[in-house]
């Protein structure tokens, strides 16, 4: 996944969250000598703050790298304060400038705004999502009203509008070249969009609408945490472990003990935890026990419950659609991506929801029929899933997951990321140890062209712990930009959630998440080698973002790459034929499941965004109806349920089924390797310069079709999920 860029420019709008937080007192007496002391530590405080805030002067560290170790929760409220006031200044003198609007004293002048603000946003972000405290949580909730305001004040000042729209109505006499005629119309495009040209009783309504969407996301994510960390399962008796690898009975006995409880092993709805047990457990009362863990997060009528939350957003999102001009929510948010309208993305969807469906449902019989076979007197249920599904696979395939985790060693993998984008491209990775990073288990490597120029830093952060959010995803510290000749490189991180390395055995993946590792790394390299002169263009369409991520996934599958990084983390000897010949076969294995569980999600997405009625609906009724209506089968849970989808929250709203839309991409783009050669230079020049590089300097269609000599085939998805 990509993580949105955080750039606090007119088109871009933050979702945060507010937090008040009040300090009471028993008596008058305590309360004044409190205040007291409170007023003398408070303004020694904010001197030593203002005096030694990393924020406030240059980091002066190899590559400007964020210098981690010097900030303190003290540092973010005083610099994003501080980034506010100054962007607010440096926006007030474009609005006043005396001077005819010109290219550089607008669209430049406006690029270059903001720089303290986006300096301490890219940190901060990037912590709540790592490495998050009860201390940074309250910084989030109360900065972000503020920066939603501080967004409005932007997004919907007229004034800047005005010099915009006046450059752009003489666009063709300004003499740009592409790139700054580029600029000039996306962001005339982003005030339009985030409604500039309203009329001002109407800007007050989206303002206030804005400010409460960022306060409900926030709020959901928040919820999600803390439903996710709340649920353990503890077991106490050691039969009860039958079936389980030793490194997942380790982990849990660790977790346990952080909890407290020496003698007894603890299981959560995190995914490396998850996952495994409910793959390899025989216990099926514990398997429905944490499966339901998972599932039910933030739907359990208590405090941290999203049912409201996620209605009340669909609900805004409809008023805020209508007010822009739109029908729905779908159609003002596909309008700038590949699909351009609902239709589009429902026609796709539905060509291959009935195939998908069609093959879950033999892969319901096949599992019932082990059951059946088994004496087993009950009928197959999600929970239940996983664990067949194994017996499946060693059933049909003799291919045994924990066989081959051993082959993919966390490292050993990115090495193998490393190998192929060398292979491809040229560029090389040298860990750089030490460079400041965001937590211990982060590592930091410069990237250079095979000449030995520089290209960015890419940090990677792969293990789990409870004090990150799932998933996983890209993002960036700085982009790469050239404004006026001031050139700044890219500074890219990966995060992952992967097992952590217990004792002497280190963090073994299974092959599903060495193709995620792959996936974060082909999003890197987008950002890596993205050559964009402004910022204001670097962005590009949510259903062609994720085309640089799911290649990489094909090579991660073939056997050429495999023999080189798959390797023993004991013998190092690299994975046998064998196991790869089963690898290969089994390509197809679970596809039904895998397939419907995501498109019901995606479908789901699009239901709630393509509402034309304000009216808050019921969310379980809504998202229930909704699956009985498409005949999910109740064997399959979707992917995502309302209350934990923090994709439509966070920037895939109306946007989920970018990952099957760029898959028609990525399999028919690596065709084109395919019919060449798997590292084929000509086609990796290609590539790189014409997706990778090219940022969002020209239509995302034109691009592909300059790269593949022809607009995508559907062909490639379907013999890929094996639905052809």
């Amino acid at each position: 996944m990509k993580k949105s860029k955080i750039t606090l420019k007119a088109f871009q709008i933050l979702f945060l969250c507010s937090f008040v937080l009040v300090f009471t007192f028993c008596n008058k007496c305590k309360k004044n000598t409190a205040n007291d002391i409170k007023e003398v530590a408070e303004k020694h405080k904010a001197k030593a703050t203002v005096e030694n805030n990393p924020f406030f002067k240059d980091y002066d560290t190899p590559f400007n790298v964020p210098i981690f170790s010097k900030i303190k929760e003290a540092h973010y409220m005083p610099a994003f304060k501080k980034g506010m006031k100054l962007e607010k200044q440096e926006i007030n003198a474009i609005v006043n400038n005396p001077e005819e609007p010109t290219f550089k004293n607008t669209l430049i002048a406006l690029e270059k705004t903001g720089e303290l603000l986006s300096k301490v946003s890219a940190v901060f972000w990037h912590m709540n999502s790592i490495d998050t405290t009860d201390g940074i949580q309250k910084i989030a909730k109360e900065v972000t009203p503020l920066l939603s305001k501080h967004e409005n004040f932007i997004a919907l000042n007229d004034g800047l509008f005005q010099r915009i729209k006046a450059l752009y109505q003489k666009k063709n006499k300004l003499s740009l070249n592409d790139q700054e005629m580029r600029l000039l119309e996306r962001t005339h495009l982003g005030f339009i969009r985030s409604g500039a040209d309203l009329k001002p009783e109407d800007k007050e309504k989206v303002k206030k609408i804005n400010e409460e969407m960022s306060k409900i996301a926030l709020q959901f994510r928040n919820n999600l945490l803390k439903e996710t960390n709340n649920f353990k399962m503890f077991i106490d008796k050691k039969e009860d472990l039958a079936g389980l690898p030793q490194n997942l009975i380790d982990v849990a006995a660790e977790v346990a003990k952080k909890a407290g409880y020496k003698s007894k092993w603890a299981f959560t709805p995190h995914k490396p935890s998850w996952i495994p047990f409910l793959q390899n457990s025989p216990k099926r009362e514990l398997r429905e026990k944490l499966y339901k863990g998972y599932i039910m997060r933030g739907d359990n009528n208590n405090k941290y419950d999203n049912k409201k939350l996620i209605a009340k957003l669909a609900s805004l999102r409809v008023q805020k659609a209508n007010i822009m001009g739109y029908k729905t929510h779908a159609d003002y948010r596909l309008k700038i991506n590949m699909s351009k309208k609902p239709e589009n993305v429902y026609k796709l969807l539905n060509r291959l929801w009935e195939p998908a469906l069609n093959m879950a449902k033999k892969e319901v019989k096949e599992m019932q029929a082990i059951i059946d076979k088994e004496g087993g007197n009950f009928k197959l249920a999600s929970w239940d899933w996983w664990y067949y599904a194994e017996k499946v696979r060693k059933e049909k395939y003799a291919l045994d997951e924990s066989k081959s985790k051993p082959y993919f060693e966390v490292n050993n993998v990115r090495e193998g990321a490393f190998y192929l984008a060398n292979k491809l491209y040229g560029i090389t990775f040298t860990e750089f140890k030490d460079l400041p990073k965001a937590h211990k288990h982060a590592k930091a490597f410069e990237v250079k062209e095979v000449d030995g120029t520089h290209i960015g830093i890419l940090y990677t952060d792969y293990f789990y712990r409870e004090s990150k959010r799932s998933g996983a995803w890209c993002g960036d510290f700085q982009g790469y930009s050239n404004i006026e000749g001031k050139t700044k490189y890219p500074i890219i991180y990966n995060v992952c959630n992967f097992p952590q390395p217990v004792g002497d055995t280190p963090s073994l993946l299974s092959f599903d998440q060495a193709s995620t590792l792959f996936h974060e790394f082909g999003h890197a390299l987008h950002s890596l080698f993205n050559r964009t002169t402004y910022p204001g263009i670097s962005w590009v369409a949510r259903d062609f973002v994720e085309l640089p991520s799911q290649i990489m996934e094909h090579w991660c599958a073939e056997p050429e790459v495999l023999r080189v990084y798959a390797k023993h983390y004991k013998t190092g000897k690299s994975i046998p034929q064998e196991l790869i010949d089963k690898l290969q076969k089994s390509s197809h294995f679970n596809q039904g499941f895998v397939t419907v569980e995501y498109l019901a999600a995606a479908l789901l997405d699009m239901n709630y965004h393509t509402l034309t009625d304000a009216k808050e609906v019921d969310t379980l009724k809504f998202e229930n109806d909704y699956f009985k209506k498409i005949g999910l089968i109740p064997e399959i849970i979707s992917r995502y349920r309302s209350t934990y989808f923090q994709h439509i929250v966070g920037g895939y709203d109306a946007g989920y089924h970018a990952y099957i839309w760029a898959e028609v991409l990525d399999c028919d783009a690596f065709e084109a390797f395919k019919e060449t050669s798997l590292f084929d230079k000509k086609t990796a020049e290609s590539f790189r310069k014409n997706i990778l590089a090219n940022g969002g300097k020209e239509d995302e269609a034109v691009i592909y079709k300059r790269f593949r000599g022809r607009d995508a085939k559907i062909d490639g998805l379907l013999k890929k999920r094996g639905l052809k």
